[in-house]
């Protein structure tokens, strides 16, 4: 492993990311570490990302989580793909054992390689092979073998290296918005969005349709969701009316509808399922 890429491994991300639903049951089934990409790759990589799991005797395991507005590149043995943006929430079904490395690109990020709007990948997904030119299997191979994750780390960095391609600066001036969106609470409809990002509406939403994949509503509806879910997770509520007025939502059945638009079911219900 080379000098750079052995420093970004070593700074592992920890925590548990906002959206992964339920967090406590499903820290007992598997295990997720993350890792800070190197430099250069951090023009275009959020970070890299290692499930493990082993369920052999015990029945599978469904985990969902909130979409985040990132692409995903997922190594997986018999199952490499890139994962365009969820709709809504995404499932993962976890059985028997094994383990999986994905790449996940920073909003805006996966555009530069992608050439294309990256709203076409949303809510599905297309095999390695369709933008990166490589037959997948023996990438595949190589990089699931890895005896640790630092190497296996490396062996994603070393492929992914050598395609990137020129920073874009529409690229970077996605992901700080999206990143604006996630942090300022402010930010509640899309109007907040475009005040701002200083462009008018369309052309924030042409933006956003190119590089992050979804609408800036979409993206200001996930966080909010997101952060009520952790606060739900962690037993900080009480009162559902404040809970929504904090997250910016100034008619609280506003707020159950989407909650229950996009987990499926109300916040009450998904509070009582802990």
């Amino acid at each position: 492993m080379n000098p750079s890429v052995e420093k970004s491994v070593n700074a592992m991300l920890d925590g548990v990311p906002k959206g992964v639903l339920h967090p406590a049951s499903g820290e007992q089934k598997f295990s997720l570490q993350r890792y800070a990409p190197s430099s250069e790759a951090g023009s275009f990589v959020q970070h890299y990302w290692i499930v493990r799991w082993d369920l052999r005797g015990q029945e599978p395991y469904r985990q969902t989580v909130i979409a985040h507005p990132n692409v995903n590149l997922v190594f997986e043995k018999n199952g490499t793909r890139i994962y365009g943006v969820g709709r809504s929430t995404t499932v993962r079904l976890v059985q028997d054992h094994g383990w999986v490395i994905g790449i996940k690109f920073k909003p805006g990020g996966f555009y530069p390689l992608f050439g294309a709007p990256v709203s076409r990948l949303t809510g599905r997904s297309i095999p390695l092979e369709d933008v990166f030119g490589v037959d997948s299997a023996p990438l595949e191979e190589k990089i699931l073998q890895a005896p640790d994750d630092q190497e296996m780390v490396s062996r994603v960095e070393t492929f992914l290296t050598p395609h990137l391609p020129s920073p874009d600066p529409n690229a970077a001036l996605a992901h700080e918005l999206v990143t604006a969106i996630r942090d300022d609470r402010n930010v509640i409809k899309v109007e907040d969005a475009v005040s701002l990002s200083g462009m008018n509406k369309r052309t924030l939403q042409r933006l956003f349709d190119r590089y992050v994949g979804i609408s800036p509503k979409s993206v200001i509806q996930r966080y909010r969701l997101q952060e009520a879910a952790v606060r739900i997770d962690r037993g900080d509520v009480t009162d559902w009316l404040e809970l929504s007025s904090e997250l910016g939502y100034y008619d609280h059945s506003h707020f159950i509808r989407d909650f229950r638009s996009v987990v499926g079911m109300s916040p009450e219900e998904y509070r009582q399922k802990k």
